[in-house]
């Protein structure tokens, strides 16, 4: 009996050591990490002439990590996506100035639709400061995650029975993962440094103001900073949102309607568009006037109920690792390529196709221990992030859209195979064929986690 005891005990040793190997590959080490963001809202006098000014400021956040072996970081924009100029300026000079690996780094848009920076060496240099005061502020820190819940996104790819066609609204019964991903720095000795934290959901809440605005994420970012004080930095990750709206979003039907029906008084008919921003609203009328306001509130809702469930993650988190490894990875993957020969409006038609030989669809990894954050260089539906969560050995696994990666730039909307059906802006206007895009990103990001960990 004793010699069986001994036995088993030797097994599960030889076991546990297996799934340590398997998920800790690679040189272990003290973690060290540090964060900072920079204003990059452009001055008034730059916003163009449709602008109705600036509802909040837009900023660059960065959250620098390693282990005394590498360096990795994650670098937001609060913007519809990455300057792939800016990555590239960023990528070179932290290699050579910094010591981070290129390919180390993360660079993702919020995807806010109504989002304002400055350009060329501004953006270059503020960003570059960003990266840099995050290195030089990096201590000896401790890594929690967690995941939470929130019932705001919802499918947006509606077939409406009465209408009888296609349309963008509220689909309350489609596929919608709720997931809330968060990952949380502290130093040794308890002081919050940054979280970087992920949600399925269009930042399109503030279109129609026509302001330069971070929509619900930057409000989001900013109410979870306002929790954990001065220096402490929250990056909003944009999840697999290709196909996800947030489910409040009234006002603006409400607005795009008036929109259209101003252009139809002027005999231009664009109800099957997306109504031109910064024209078509009398901003004098009371109801203009009450739905934008309402709009700008909605902004903050969102933020504050977001920002209460990353919180409320980050409290109830119990597991912290001190001692981590850290690979990282970029590839792309080639799949299939269609050309759209006929564009009859925003939704409601069946689109007609050519081959268009192969599309590139880029793919990033950074494994911070045994959490693997995923990045697709575009929008993803949701079912594709959900498929990958279900097929990767590790629990912790996000995926984040509007990522960068070099040589293949934003690759659009991406369906799930199951969602071709849909006579939706989405999947009409996608370049790649039905049947690949889903099976190559998911195998990629699978593959790359496993050479990851080998």
């Amino acid at each position: 009996m004793k010699k069986k005891f001994v036995f088993m005990f030797v097994l599960m040793a030889a076991l546990l050591q297996s799934i340590n190997s398997l998920a800790f590959n690679g040189p272990r080490g003290q973690l060290v990490a540090g964060a900072a963001k920079v204003d990059i809202t452009p001055e008034l006098k730059d916003l163009p002439p449709t602008s109705q000014g600036i509802l909040d400021h837009c900023y660059v956040r960065v959250i620098a990590f390693g282990n005394g072996s590498t360096k990795a970081a994650f670098v937001t924009f609060d913007a519809g996506g990455v300057n792939s100029n800016v990555a590239a300026y960023i990528d070179e000079r932290a290699s050579k100035e910094l010591g981070i690996p290129e390919g180390n780094i993360i660079y993702n848009g919020t995807h806010t639709h109504s989002g304002g920076s400055v350009r060329g060496d501004e953006l270059n240099n503020r960003t570059w400061t960003a990266v840099k005061s995050a290195v030089e502020s990096m201590v000896p820190a401790k890594l929690g995650y967690g995941s939470g819940v929130s019932y705001l996104n919802v499918k947006r790819d509606l077939f409406d029975a009465e209408r009888g066609s296609w349309w963008e609204g509220p689909d309350y019964d489609g596929k919608s993962d709720k997931t809330v991903g968060v990952i949380y720095f502290e130093s040794l000795d308890g002081k919050p440094i940054a979280t970087y934290f992920n949600y399925a959901m269009h930042a399109v809440i503030s279109g129609n103001t026509d302001k330069v605005s971070a929509d619900f994420p930057g409000a989001t970012e900013r109410y979870v900073e306002s929790r954990y004080g001065d220096g402490f930095v929250a990056s909003f990750a944009s999840g697999a949102a290709g196909d996800q709206n947030p489910i409040y979003f009234q006002q603006t039907f409400d607005l795009r309607n008036i929109r259209i029906a101003d252009y139809a008084a002027r005999g231009e008919d664009i109800s099957n568009q997306m109504p031109p921003g910064g024209q078509g609203l009398d901003r004098t009328k009371p109801e203009v006037q009450r739905l934008l306001g309402e709009q700008e509130r909605m902004v903050e809702s969102y933020g504050q109920i977001l920002g209460e469930e990353v919180k409320y993650v980050i409290m109830n988190m119990r597991r912290f690792e001190t001692q981590v490894t850290i690979n990282c990875a970029r590839k792309v993957v080639n799949v299939p390529a269609r050309k759209l020969l006929n564009r009859e409006g925003r939704a409601g038609y069946a689109g007609q196709y050519e081959d268009a030989g192969e599309a590139g669809i880029g793919l990033c990894l950074i494994m911070l221990d045994d959490i693997p954050v995923t990045a697709v260089a575009g929008e993803p539906y949701n079912q594709i992030a959900v498929r990958l969560k279900r097929e990767s050995p590790y629990a912790r696994t996000m995926m984040t859209g509007l990522a960068y990666c070099p040589g293949v730039g934003y690759g659009g909307y991406i369906p799930d195979d199951e969602s071709y059906g849909a006579e939706v802006f989405e999947v009409i206007g996608s370049r790649y064929k039905q049947g690949y895009a889903e099976s190559a990103i998911v195998n990629g990001l699978l593959e790359m986690i496993h050479d990851a960990t080998h």
